[in-house]
């Protein structure tokens, strides 16, 4: 770990937070090929930007994006700025020859993500590398769901079921936020979570989706107003804005290989903090897995003895589990902010060795597709739609 990657992060917030967890202790955990540098935190509000980067570890901060990234000192720019910004920023950077991490969903559109992915091919050919942050695919369970479906252990895949319910609109007085903004989002529900589970089914089946029907409804369609929120001068309950997104999404899919899968984003799920929720079942077997016990794989193997069969809880935390051997002794569990510091760790590999990090772009613009069927189906009636 003698040579540098240096590192500007645009946004904060949030996910800026888990990123930052991510920047710093990959390099702790993970004898990396490269040393990550927390360089550069760049922000819109200078005095928020500066409080941000004191808090995670960060060098030094800038309100000027353009300008970060055209510094030679700088070798990725990470990207967790709302959507409406990721396709000019993203390609911005590409074209001045740096390393780029977005997260997801990778744009607002198909036609912005179409964009980003030419754009990463371009720099492609000169040895910089994207990648496109769906982290779930970086919990040690899931990793090692799609190794066994892989391996064969649950044979042929008949069928797929996935949801990601969150509460946390549940409330019709919760205010308005940039999320409830098609502008600012793209949409609601099924970009902010549906994307995780549209990416999770075509990574651990290894098959991507073709055709989707689906049904989009917002429930709650005016919110509070607060200043932080957005910038129009009300207080909650003085001024309400319009939600232009989705509050829930609901879909059929059918995968490449002929398989059926049903998926559910919602927000509305009351009691529901963070489900995200995925079972496959094959006709040797079952995997199910769900974020709120991430820790520990379900397995199904239904050629044991009837006598012995039923569902077995596999603790994913020995080290020779996916990425487990960096961290704690068996037994001793991984959290949230563990597949960020995953991710970091496979983009310095990744970028270490010349390799196309995974998620590429073009893995976030067939996700891109895959939403935007869904919409123009559910806008036509919920009829069968190509991706």
């Amino acid at each position: 770990m003698t040579i540098p990657l240096r590192v500007a992060m645009i946004g904060h917030g949030f996910m800026g937070a888990a990123h930052s967890v991510g920047w710093r202790q990959a390099p702790a955990a993970f004898d990396l090929p490269l040393a990550p540098s927390m360089a550069v935190l760049v922000g819109r509000d200078a005095d928020k930007t500066a409080a941000a980067a004191r808090r995670w570890g960060w060098d030094e901060t800038s309100t000027d994006w353009r300008a970060v990234i055209a510094r030679d000192d700088i070798d990725v720019v990470d990207i967790v700025t709302p959507g409406d910004s990721h396709a000019e920023i993203a390609i911005a950077a590409l074209a001045a020859g740096k390393h780029v991490l977005c997260e997801k969903p990778l744009a607002n559109s198909v036609e912005e993500a179409e964009a980003m992915e030419q754009a990463a091919q371009d720099a492609a050919a000169h040895g910089i590398r994207a990648m496109v942050g769906f982290t779930y695919r970086r919990v040690p369970a899931v990793t090692l769901m799609r190794d066994m479906i892989s391996a064969g252990r649950i044979g042929t895949i008949r069928q797929v079921r996935a949801s990601y319910r969150q509460d946390w609109l549940a409330d019709p007085e919760s205010p308005m936020t940039w999320r409830l903004d098609k502008n600012r989002a793209g949409s609601g529900a099924l970009g902010d979570i549906g994307a995780h589970i549209v990416d999770m089914t075509q990574f651990v089946t290894g098959h991507a989706l073709t055709e989707v029907s689906g049904v989009m409804e917002t429930l709650v369609e005016e919110r509070p107003v607060l200043d932080e929120a957005v910038g129009l001068g009300g207080t909650a309950g003085t001024e309400r804005g319009a939600v232009t997104v989705d509050d829930v999404a609901l879909f059929t899919g059918r995968l490449e290989s002929g398989t059926l899968a049903t998926f559910e984003a919602t927000r509305f799920a009351t009691g529901r903090k963070n489900a995200l929720d995925i079972e496959i079942s094959g006709d040797a077997g079952a995997l199910h897995w769900n974020l709120e016990d991430m820790n520990a794989l379900e397995f199904y193997d239904a050629t044991r003895p009837a006598g012995e069969q039923g569902f077995t809880r596999i603790l994913v935390t020995e080290p020779e589990h996916p990425y487990l051997s960096g961290w704690w002794p068996t037994g001793h569990m991984l959290g949230y902010e563990h597949g960020f510091s995953h991710q970091v760790k496979d983009l310095t590999e990744a970028i270490a060795a010349g390799a196309d990090p995974q998620p590429t772009f073009a893995d976030g613009l067939r996700v891109q597709r895959v939403l935007d069927a869904v919409e123009r189906s559910a806008h036509s009636g919920s009829a069968w739609t190509g991706v």
